[in-house]
């Protein structure tokens, strides 16, 4: 293993973990199982809501980029150092 190998890891494990608690601070876009089967819907403020939301999706796209583009970065490298 490289240097590079094992900082592009650690990094990748940061992203996850990011990408984990972004995902759990979103708020669910419905009521689950029981919405579906009542046919009801959650009313809430919409306008404070939504704002949070995209933030924290703009984030979450963000971080899955970060993982994506890592993971790809350390399969080439490993394939290129094992030529």
């Amino acid at each position: 293993m490289t240097i590079f190998e094992i900082i592009s890891g650690i990094l990748m494990i940061i992203s996850c973990l990011v990408i984990i608690f972004i995902v759990l601070a979103q708020e669910s876009k419905g009521q689950g199982l029981s919405g579906v089967m009542t046919g009801t819907e959650m009313m809430s403020n919409e306008s404070r809501s939504r704002s949070k939301d995209a933030r924290l999706a703009k984030a979450t796209k963000y971080a899955a980029i970060v993982f994506l583009v890592l993971t790809i970065l350390v399969n080439i490298s490993s394939i290129m150092a094992g030529s």
